[in-house]
């Protein structure tokens, strides 16, 4: 089995902040289409995945997180860049340590040498359909005031 045809196993971060999410922006190239999707990254094997979580926020942005409760697991079956993709998502629902990123507008940061901005957008922005939020699903674990 060539690794395309593998589940991908991964932990993202909901951090929420009054009407507000914290997201990472794609583009997807072929489809010519930009995206959002919340931060966090894949599971190492023999890694829990709530420790996933806390690597890849402190590897990515050299963030601290607090509060973190498990929200579910979401199925993920995608077409990105062209290819056929497979995931299971542990989520879970955390906040920054430093308040200092609640302060931020967006934040520029690189993933496996690909530039990569996270920013808070507006959860109205995703229920409106004006940006696209994946994986699909996510939206329903957002706490609305």
């Amino acid at each position: 089995m060539s690794k395309s045809n593998k589940i991908r196993v991964l932990a993202l971060g909901l951090i929420q902040n009054g009407d507000r999410i914290f997201v990472s922006q794609g583009y997807d190239d072929v489809k010519k289409q930009t995206f959002y999707r919340a931060l966090g990254g894949g599971v190492d094997f023999g890694e829990f995945s709530i420790d996933a979580l806390k690597r890849e926020f402190q590897e990515e942005i050299q963030a601290e997180l607090t509060n973190i409760s498990y929200l579910g697991c979401l199925e993920n079956i995608f077409n990105f860049q062209g290819k056929s993709h497979h995931e299971l998502i542990q989520l879970y629902r955390c906040d920054f340590i430093d308040v200092k990123f609640y302060q931020l507008e967006a934040l520029e940061f690189v993933e496996k040498k690909r530039k990569k901005k996270a920013l808070w957008v507006p959860v109205d922005c995703f229920k409106s359909g004006e940006l696209i939020l994946f994986p699909e699903g996510f939206l329903n674990y957002i706490l609305y005031n």
